[in-house]
């Protein structure tokens, strides 16, 4: 199939179209419809009738956007109607949800009359939180969006217009500074005179360029004050005719530092790249065609050539889903009155500052990955990012704050923690750790740092004042790689092979002499295995903490360290514990990772040692020992194993929080069986610490849960050492790394 009828199996497959209602509260009982609707929904109703502000409090006004159009310039398709533009309605529904968590009413009006337009929109005010125009052909999309902007009390955004240029604005910038040009001196050269090259245009200048430098063609040729004379241009292209000779776009494009296409594809030579100024940019945006192909463009020039357009199987997408859903997030949080030029700067100010950063393991992949780095290549970020979302909403609050447009005030760094959320429960977990580690951070040996994904991680743990990380490795190389990454930052660095270490030697041998490690073999791990001489490191007190494993087979990542520092006074077994977030559950699964077959003793100890580890979460335990029996309802060794070890915790003065077992899965997760069957448990909530009966089981269920329950995994995290050391997985992303960074550094903090 092509991908026409795979998208129209696509939209056809029940449920019909791309977007349903569903609801956020208990509808599961009498009571609860009675508080829904009638008679409970009376008493929200009037609170409303009393001040009106409170439809914020009450409703889903404040998360609630209508995306409104007339089908009259639907993509490429043109004016296909209201009703067959539906399907883009939906779609933009679906991309305000899924990058910003916002909710969305289409709303198509079979209408032409731009003033009869804005009268439904206005009519249409009380339900929503700010309205997005979508498709709406010029000029009459000015019209419409400047009359709802002055006499509607929401935000009211086409994105049309200033979508491509707020995405564009930030490729500006970015080009801009690669190339070492100002601003104010570019001379800018926009093919194409519509909605969103005016608007595009207009932008520009706010973000810096002068209006006397930009030069506007259509498909009459170059936009002249001669034209606009003689009565050839509507009230917006005279904004931007120029005192210059009639002539045609190669004319407009000679000497010129900026081309920024919105017109048609192939009407670009590479001629007329090569008679551009030095180190050209090109915004090539006509889709599915551009202007110029990309290769061609390249090709045309030895120098540099910066190169955009609107697809995304080349680089440098300008994809207005960058912009809108980040856009309203921030308007509608701090319950701005417009969209006003301040945010639109502050979103592209935003995105351009954040491709300048380290790109995320999960984005490079998403696109085949590529190497995504700061440079002629990469001027903007990837949608998928989702750093996107918790740079630019804050940024457009502030803006929107600043320029008196919200009715409320927030505290952005809270604010950007609450955003972080929305991206899934994990985030949240994590915010609570990592806000630990910066208010008081310690140093962290990563061993295997010549690996690029720590080399970046040690950048983002001290960029984000999470520790101090050290690298262990060669440290020419590893600079090297620092700089190949283009990471701005000095490492720590020791080198076992160039510093001196004999100290760490002789404590090597000392420690495992009598395990059969002479003094010269000691030598020889402390400067040819990262491992021993992190492990060394920190039990020395170099370090406060150590992370290894991302090259190295689990078990034998954690053999130097249990060698040599191990586990702590008062424990006898480490173990491997996974953090699971849903939705609204988090729960720990131990262990997963060290024991095989333990007994009693041991699931009595890591039961005990993931208790404690919840609570650097935050999170309050209720531990339940599982197996596949209830209290008894099967006895046998493997059973006993589990209540032996729940009695032994019951008895135990030192274990403050609520244990039971041995009980099955279910059981323990789900309160009505809790509360009803095994009323007697010790658990009167379901547990969140999941102890499995051995080491197999534990992986197996934590990998189901994650894979098929749609759980997100933090861990493994290594509990019981003397002092923190965390194990990675093989192939963890660098997010990873930085995670178990600051579990790290909060282990430390307890020491």
């Amino acid at each position: 199939m092509g991908l026409d009828e795979d998208s129209l199996d696509y939209h056809r497959t029940d449920p019909p179209g791309k977007l349903e209602i569903s609801t956020t509260k208990p509808t599961n009982t009498q009571r609860d419809l009675s508080l829904a609707y009638s008679p409970g929904v009376a008493a929200p109703c009037l609170e409303i009738d009393a001040d009106e502000r409170d439809a914020y409090t009450y409703t889903a006004k404040g998360n609630l956007v209508g995306v409104v159009s007339n089908g009259s310039a639907v993509l490429g398709l043109g004016d296909i109607g209201a009703q067959a533009s539906k399907p883009v309605m939906e779609g933009k529904g679906v991309l305000f949800k899924r990058f910003a968590d916002i909710d969305v009413f289409d709303v198509e009006l079979d209408e032409e009359d731009p003033h009869k337009i804005v009268d439904a929109v206005k009519m249409m005010e009380p339900t929503f939180g700010g309205v997005n125009l979508e498709d709406i052909k010029a000029p009459e999309c000015f019209t419409i969006e400047e009359r709802l902007r002055e006499e509607a009390d929401i935000p009211v955004f086409h994105d049309d217009q200033h979508g491509t240029a707020i995405i564009s604005g930030a490729a500006l910038l970015n080009a801009a500074d690669i190339t070492g040009k100002d601003l104010a001196d570019l001379e800018v050269v926009f093919s194409g005179a519509g909605a969103s090259a005016i608007a595009s245009a207009r932008f520009y200048v706010s973000l810096g360029v002068e209006k006397e430098n930009i030069t506007m063609c259509d498909s009459t040729g170059i936009i002249t004050e001669k034209r606009a004379e003689n009565g050839e241009l509507n009230e917006y292209k005279e904004q931007f005719a120029r005192d210059l000779p009639e002539g045609g776009l190669g004319d407009a494009m000679e000497g010129a530092d900026v081309f920024v296409g919105l017109s048609a594809g192939g009407i670009v030579s590479q001629e007329m790249v090569r008679s551009m100024a030095s180190d050209p940019v090109l915004f090539a945006m006509a889709n599915p065609d551009p202007e110029i192909g990309y290769e061609d463009a390249k090709e045309a020039r030895d120098d540099t050539v910066i190169m955009a357009t609107g697809r995304s199987d080349y680089p440098n997408q300008v994809n207005n889903v960058l912009g809108f859903p980040f856009i309203f997030r921030g308007a509608l949080d701090v319950r701005a009155t417009e969209i006003n030029e301040a945010m639109k700067v502050a979103c592209a100010e935003a995105l351009a500052e954040l491709a300048r950063e380290d790109v995320p393991d999960a984005v490079v992949k998403a696109y085949g990955d590529d190497p995504l780095q700061f440079g002629p290549d990469y001027i903007i970020p990837k949608p998928v990012d989702p750093r996107v979302l918790f740079r630019v909403a804050p940024a457009v609050a502030k803006a929107a704050m600043d320029s008196g447009a919200a009715r409320v005030d927030m505290n952005l760094e809270e604010y950007e923690e609450e955003l972080e959320a929305r991206l899934g429960k994990s985030r949240e977990m994590m915010r609570v750790v990592l806000n630990k580690a910066k208010s008081d951070p310690k140093t962290v040996a990563l061993a295997e740092g010549e690996n690029e994904k720590m080399i970046r991680a040690a950048y983002q743990i001290q960029e984000q004042g999470i520790a101090a990380p050290i690298l262990i490795g060669d440290e020419s190389e590893i600079r090297q790689s620092a700089a190949n990454l283009g990471l701005d930052f000095e490492p720590q660095v020791a080198d076992p092979s160039a510093g001196d270490y004999d100290e760490y030697a002789e404590r090597l041998h000392e420690l495992r002499s009598r395990k059969g490690i002479t003094r010269s073999e000691a030598g020889e791990l402390i400067e040819g295995d990262s491992n021993y001489f992190g492990s060394v490191m920190v039990e020395q007190g170099d370090a406060d903490a150590m992370l290894t494993g991302l090259s190295h087979h689990y078990p034998s990542a954690l053999r130097p360290p249990l060698q040599v520092i191990g586990t702590a006074d008062d424990v006898d077994y480490a173990a491997g514990v996974y953090m699971l977030t849903f939705k609204n559950r988090v729960v720990f699964i131990a262990d997963a990772t060290v024991n095989q077959d333990p007994d009693e003793d041991v699931l009595a100890e890591v039961t005990k040692q993931t208790g404690d580890l919840a609570r650097r979460f935050n999170i309050e335990p209720r531990a339940a020992l599982l197996s596949y029996s209830n209290f008894g309802s099967v006895d046998n060794e493997a059973t006993r194993k589990p209540r032996r070890a729940a009695r032994m915790l019951q008895d135990d003065p030192e274990v403050d929080f609520p244990v039971d077992g041995e009980m099955q899965a279910d059981t323990a997760v789900v309160e009505d069986i809790l509360e009803g069957t095994y009323g007697f448990s010790d658990l009167e909530e379901p547990a969140n610490v999941l102890v499995f009966p051995n080491l197999e089981s534990g992986n197996i269920g934590y990998k189901l849960l994650q894979r098929l329950g749609g759980a997100d995994a933090i861990g493994p995290m290594l509990v019981g050492m003397d002092k923190p050391v965390h194990v990675l997985q093989r192939g963890d992303e660098v997010k990873d790394i930085v995670n178990l960074a600051g579990v790290a550094v909060v282990d430390a903090q307890q020491e």
